[in-house]
């Protein structure tokens, strides 16, 4: 591994994992680790992040976990305040918190709909809000949200919450990647497709394919042109990127990871 984020300190939301296995914020935490950085890795169940330090090896030493519920500002602030009294700044941040929840307006509950707003976009505005101002005074800083190709195009589900506030995200990171260009912090989007992760076990097949793993994995590497799912490994890949200086002409902009699904007309 390089060491392209040494005496680099960022913060990983949604650092755990549902399951066993690469999950996206698992995998950002271990790589930014391996490649250098020292490492907030944070989730609202601190258990889940029991196997992300197994993953990391020897880079666990870089990797102090932390319990916080990024839907609520309070524990938000209180996070962004052990990550400077731990390691002194904050040059990254990236936003994985998210899932998905079926239905269209009329079969989902307004509850559910308040819930995902939360957990998918408010979260975000809420780790920028208490964030930022670090990045501001150091006049340097990138952040990376997580968001979804739903927040794109059809995907195969009706999800109608969840491709509402991950559209969110992506327009949000917009927004404050110009307000905050000139004062040196970047921010892009990580738009992962449909890949294998411990969530595709642990949540969507009930959600969609009865139960049947194997059906939902067929279903949905169909839609890939590549022919075969990536994991939360290929998002990592592309956040890492992003947050590194090899990036540091990108501000504002979206980068798909989905096996060309969405270059689909069909």
């Amino acid at each position: 591994m390089s060491a392209r984020f040494q005496n680099k300190v960022a913060i990983v939301t949604g650092a755990g994992c549902v399951g066993a296995g690469w999950g996206n914020g698992r995998a950002i935490a271990v790589r930014l680790a391996e490649e250098g950085a020292l490492v907030l890795a944070v989730d609202r169940d601190p258990a889940r992040l029991d196997e992300t330090l197994q993953l990391a090896g020897d880079a666990r030493a870089s990797i102090r976990p932390f319990a916080c519920d990024v839907t609520h500002g309070d524990s938000v602030a209180a996070m962004a305040a052990a990550c400077v009294e731990a390691f002194g700044t904050i040059d990254i941040l990236v936003n994985n918190v998210g899932g998905s929840a079926p239905g269209g307006p009329v079969e989902m509950a307004e509850e559910v709909w308040d819930a995902q707003v939360d957990f998918n976009l408010k979260s975000v505005f809420l780790t920028c809000k208490h964030v930022l101002p670090t990045m501001l005074a150091e006049r340097s800083g990138a952040i990376v949200n997580i968001a979804s190709t739903s927040g794109l195009r059809w995907t195969g589900a009706a999800q109608v919450a969840y491709a509402a506030t991950k559209a969110g995200v992506i327009q949000l990171s917009r927004v404050v990647a110009v307000q905050h260009a000139a004062h040196g912090v970047r921010v892009n989007t990580v738009v992962p497709g449909q890949l294998h992760t411990p969530m595709v076990e642990a949540r969507l097949a009930g959600q969609r394919a009865g139960g049947d793993v194997d059906t939902l994995l067929a279903q949905r590497l169909k839609r890939i042109p590549l022919g075969f799912m990536g994991d939360g490994r290929d998002t990592a890949s592309a956040v890492l990127f992003l947050a590194s200086d090899e990036a540091r002409f990108i501000t504002g902009t979206e980068l798909i990871v989905d096996g060309g699904m969405t270059a689909r007309c069909d």
